[in-house]
C-alpha cells in the first residue's frame, strides 16, 4: 500500500476527514472529531497508528513484528503498523477496525447521524 492509497482508503469512510493538528507532516484521520488513524505519509518506512481493542492489540504485536505499541499514543489502545511489511488486505482490515472502534464509542445520536449519511 502506497501513501496515496492509504490516504484514499482512510478518507473513504463515512464522514472521515484529514486534519493536521500536529503539523503538516502528520495526517490525522478523524470521524466526527475523533482520531482513528495517524500517519506521516512521507515517512520511510510508511507507518500508521491505529486504535485497537487492548487484548487484540497485544495479540497482534505478538504475532507480527510489523505491529508495535502505538508511537506517542496510549500503548494500551493504539498500535503502530509498518504498512509495507503486512499484506494490504490486513492493513485495510486494521484501519477499518480502528474506524469502527471509534464510531462505536461515539454518542448514539452521532452514530445514527452517520448511518443516515
Amino acid at each position: 500500500m502506497k501513501p496515496k492509497e492509504l490516504r484514499a482508503f482512510c478518507l473513504g469512510f463515512n464522514a472521515a476527514v484529514e486534519e493536521f493538528p500536529f503539523g503538516p507532516e502528520t495526517s490525522v484521520f478523524k470521524v466526527l472529531g475523533k482520531m482513528f488513524a495517524l500517519s506521516a505519509l512521507d515517512g520511510e518506512p510508511l507507518t500508521v497508528n491505529l486504535k485497537c481493542e487492548p487484548e487484540l492489540a497485544v495479540q497482534l504485536r505478538a504475532e507480527h513484528a510489523a505491529i508495535v505499541p502505538g508511537w506517542h499514543m496510549n500503548k494500551r489502545h493504539w498500535n503502530t503498523v509498518t504498512v509495507g511489511e503486512l499484506p494490504d488486505r490486513m492493513v485495510r482490515e486494521l484501519i477499518e477496525d480502528s474506524y469502527d472502534l471509534v464510531v462505536a464509542g461515539l454518542p448514539k445520536a452521532e452514530r445514527l447521524r452517520l448511518d443516515r449519511a
